[in-house]
């Protein structure tokens, strides 16, 4: 199938793809009166009264806003906000297919921090949590860290977050299949997931990490960003130096989020016996996964879906933020996404696991009960549960 033929054609047809559908019938005078004037009077008075009934009263409680300045849309670039709104509905399509929360996407006509954090927080009231997509390093790490400070919802940049949360769950479930412990992890781009997945994959104790972006591997007296400045104390400790190339010698594990065909099979040979490889570019991968296994690789990975082991955000956002949400938690802590990665990696047994078989499919049905259970326990036990106090 031509997918980009198709999609001209069936974006055309749908005109949008999303609709508003009404839960009540509007047909005779009781019925407006109810969900309109002068009915609606009366728990608008309740919520001045108590706040916290916007989450019995509204939608609010179910209801996520997927925000993005359209900066870094998919692997488009900075297209601008009309140009992302597609990608933005597909979101939404799929929080409410996988996890029944309703989204409601919003393309702002800035990209400009401080502007971006003010008519975000501004919404505030009208939304149970705040998705942001596809806002570019180092922006989006100011954006969402201002944004937390600010808001009392949970705020979540998938792009950061949710990359990482399922490369390390991938990572969790190759490593128990290969059997190696403080692996030397290299990540190539280091941008918002590079960034993101060094710092989760620190959090979790799952190996020593390398980050490498043009400039080569990441040293304090390079020109580095927020996040990349943010981890640098934490990266490298045997202190290597030199390109891509030179970071891979020796290395049991690489995740590629950057550009495709930047890795050769030699690189790939002068890794470990066992070498755990997610080339996980799109459309294009750092290498093919046929020549990363020719080139000896035991696990594969990549971010596409006609290959094993595709490892896509799909497994993270919907069940989080449904946790998050039948929590009332504040925000998405740590310990929040520690849980989601270790839900996902569960939903494949000893007895399944397998080079070609390390993380389910996003399209699994246990995947969002497992997720959101995992993440609203959490919510729960470090104590980000909504207190309301006016």
């Amino acid at each position: 199938m031509d997918y980009a033929k198709e999609a001209l054609r069936y974006h055309a047809e749908w005109n949008g793809k999303l609709e508003t559908v009404p839960k009540m019938p509007i047909q005779n005078r009781d019925d407006l009166s109810i969900a309109y004037t002068p009915g609606v009077a009366a728990p608008c008075l309740e919520i001045q009264k108590d706040p916290k009934l916007s989450y019995t009263y509204t939608g609010r409680g179910h209801t996520i806003a997927v925000i993005s300045d359209g900066s870094a849309i998919l692997g488009l670039g900075n297209i601008g906000p009309e140009a992302g709104m597609p990608v933005m509905e597909g979101k939404c399509v799929l929080f409410k297919a996988l996890s029944g929360l309703d989204a409601i996407p919003l393309c702002l006509n800035t990209q400009d921090t401080d502007e971006l954090v003010h008519i975000i927080s501004s919404l505030e009231p009208s939304f149970g949590g705040i998705n942001l997509e596809d806002i570019a390093a180092p922006r989006c790490f100011e954006v969402e860290k201002r944004l937390q400070e600010k808001m009392q919802i949970p705020v979540f940049h998938d792009d950061q977050h949710g990359t990482a949360i399922v490369v390390s769950s991938a990572i969790v479930n190759a490593l128990r299949l290969v059997k190696k412990e403080n692996p030397n992890i290299v990540i190539n781009g280091a941008g918002s997931a590079g960034c993101a997945i060094a710092r989760l994959l620190l959090d979790l104790e799952l190996g020593n990490v390398i980050l490498v972006d043009k400039q080569g591997i990441l040293e304090k007296n390079m020109e580095l960003t927020s996040g990349q400045r943010a981890l640098i104390d934490r990266l490298n400790i045997h202190h290597r130096t030199g390109t891509l190339s030179d970071a891979l010698k020796n290395a049991d594990v690489f995740i590629g989020v950057s550009a495709g065909h930047i890795v050769s099979k030699e690189m790939i040979q002068s890794m470990n016996e066992k070498a755990i490889v997610f080339a996980m570019a799109n459309p294009i991968p750092e290498i093919g996964p046929e020549d990363a296994k020719e080139a000896g690789a035991y696990v594969v990975g990549t971010g596409r879906s006609d290959h094993p082991n595709q490892i896509n955000n799909l497994l993270a956002f919907p069940g989080i933020f449904k946790g998050a949400l039948d929590a009332q938690a504040t925000k998405i802590n740590d310990e929040m996404k520690k849980a989601a990665v270790f839900a996902i990696a569960s939903l494949i047994s000893e007895e399944e696991l397998s080079p070609d078989n390390i993380i389910v499919s996003a399209l699994d049905p246990r995947v969002v009960p497992a997720v959101s259970k995992a993440v609203q326990q959490a919510a729960k036990d470090s104590g980000v549960i909504r207190k309301w106090d006016r």
